[in-house]
């Protein structure tokens, strides 16, 4: 299976994913991308901070970018 690197990208700064995840293909690393985009932000805002600006950068093991998932799209608003 083809590692994949889900790297956080903030307004300054991208935070690595040193080790990557083994995943099928990149319809399964979105989806790890967007559950990990919503732990994330469910701890955030226990915190009180909203972090819903960041996205996750999903790179090949090479380090090329094939997609960006904004945290935006791990949630829908509400009324």
């Amino acid at each position: 299976m083809p590692i994949f690197h889900l790297n956080i990208s903030t307004r300054t700064t991208v935070i690595p994913d040193e080790e990557g995840s083994e995943l099928a293909d990149l319809d399964a690393a979105r989806r790890e991308a967007i559950m990990d985009a919503r732990a994330l932000m469910s701890a955030a805002i226990l915190q009180g901070r909203d972090i819903s600006h960041r996205q996750i950068e999903i790179c090949d093991a090479d380090g090329d970018l094939l997609m960006e998932v904004p945290f935006s799209e791990a949630y829908e608003l509400g009324d």
